[in-house]
């Protein structure tokens, strides 16, 4: 038991009651301070939580060349923000600061390769020179193989842990002095329910957003140690969302693939709340604690029911897509392991 200020004040024979009863106190107090917190979530739950502006904030988006990162960049925009776009496609990028710009937003578009240290470093100190102080960082770029993991090579296991968890790692070093300097910032982790429960074809996705998720916990908690308090940090984690040119083809039963645009927009509301989780769709939530509460052969039917085949048919003319929505695609990525944003097909629900 932790001995108390006093203890070596106090008779030997007196100590053991003195540290039973300090540390009766001590958990009354801590019961007592979560209860405020949990009542101060019930408060917020109901009433709202006020949002931030985020105008003239300058926002780094990774992956941002197409797919779930286009569109953060174009709300983003919206809202006054410089954004700043990071991707290894050309094309898509070149394709995004012109959809940005055209809506009047200011646009930034720099080529960079996440599986590269040195390439983060270096783009990130030339964003510093050019266009400011980063106060806003979404890592929102992945790639995924879809295979089993016998089947999987090597060099894409390699791959989709550099971009899908290492590259975090890097963003955050290149911007969070600043905004530890300045107490300002707001770090985004996409991550995704795969980052929650495995799924088969997904062993190195899933893990590497399971590493994206404590990541992002152990960052928030470290913040709150060090005394920072105007840096934030948000954690999403969608399910498979539609339209983005990465699940069309996945085969889930019971829960329908999410809506790129609505998750685009919850993105940007947690931003704006603080909000440190996001689960989508939101009974997730409630869900995700039964995984440690029923016996394994219960959760392994579970997933396996909700999603039979992650990966159904592959797609041969595919790549690897750099916008990281959520759980993989149906292509296998055997032609190329670079990460890139395949700008999303033509839908119904494809307007911004």
């Amino acid at each position: 038991m932790r001995p108390g200020p006093l203890t070596r004040e106090i008779p030997e024979c007196m100590r053991d009651k003195y540290t039973i009863v300090q540390t009766i106190l001590d958990v009354i107090a801590y019961w007592i301070l979560l209860s405020g917190y949990i009542i101060t979530g019930i408060y917020r739950a109901i009433v709202g939580y006020p949002k931030k502006e985020l105008k003239d904030s300058i926002a780094v988006v990774t992956g941002g060349g197409g797919g779930l990162g286009s569109l953060v960049a174009l709300r983003l925009a919206r809202l006054g923000c410089t954004v700043v776009l990071w991707d290894i496609n050309k094309q898509g990028l070149e394709d995004t600061v012109k959809l940005v710009k055209g809506i009047g937003g200011k646009c930034h578009g720099y080529v960079v390769d996440l599986a590269s240290r040195e390439d983060i470093y270096r783009v990130a100190k030339t964003v510093h020179e050019e266009v400011g102080r980063v106060s806003l960082l979404i890592n929102n770029a992945g790639v995924v193989s879809g295979q089993y993991l016998l089947d999987t090579p090597d060099h894409l296991i390699q791959r989709t842990f550099d971009v899908n968890v290492l590259a975090h790692f890097w963003t955050v070093k290149a911007f969070l002095p600043q905004m530890i300097e300045h107490n300002n910032g707001h770090i985004v982790t996409i991550a995704s329910m795969a980052g929650h429960v495995g799924v088969a074809k997904l062993v190195d996705y899933c893990s590497s957003k399971s590493a994206a998720c404590g990541f992002d916990e152990a960052l928030r908690l470290e913040l709150e140690v060090r005394g920072i308090k105007g840096v934030h940090t948000s954690l999403i984690c969608p399910y498979f969302i539609r339209s983005t040119g990465m699940f069309e083809e996945v085969n889930s039963r019971f829960v329908p693939q999410l809506n790129s645009n609505e998750v685009a927009d919850r993105i940007v509301f947690a931003i704006r709340t603080n909000e440190p989780l996001a689960v989508m769709p939101g009974y997730f939530r409630l869900l995700l604690p039964f995984k440690w509460l029923v016996p394994w052969p219960c959760v392994s039917e579970i997933i396996r029911g909700l999603v039979p085949d992650a990966a159904p048919a592959p797609i041969a003319s595919h790549r690897p897509q750099l916008s990281d929505d959520l759980v993989p695609t149906s292509h296998k990525g055997k032609l190329d392991s670079r990460p890139m944003s395949l700008v999303p097909p033509a839908r119904h629900d494809r307007h911004v």
